[in-house]
């Protein structure tokens, strides 16, 4: 009868530890899933970001080239 019991409270313990275990491993997933998809995201407003600084850039550049060759004489 005592084999039995212990069998059983094994059993139990077994299943609770592989039941622990499994959420672990799902959290552990997920926060690193997470983790790529913040990252992702960073990446992409870096890129945008800098995509529209550069384009900013230009724009004034070629503003400040076009009022320079309006105001300087023509030869």
């Amino acid at each position: 009868m005592a084999n039995e019991n212990g069998g059983v409270f094994s059993d139990l313990f077994n299943a609770f530890g592989a039941l622990v275990q499994s959420l672990a491993d799902t959290l552990t997933s997920s926060v690193s899933s997470a983790s790529t998809v913040v990252q992702s995201c960073t990446e992409l407003c870096v890129n945008i970001v800098t995509n529209t600084a550069n384009t900013a850039l230009q724009l004034v550049q070629n503003v400040a080239n076009g009022i320079s060759s309006a105001i300087t004489p023509k030869k």
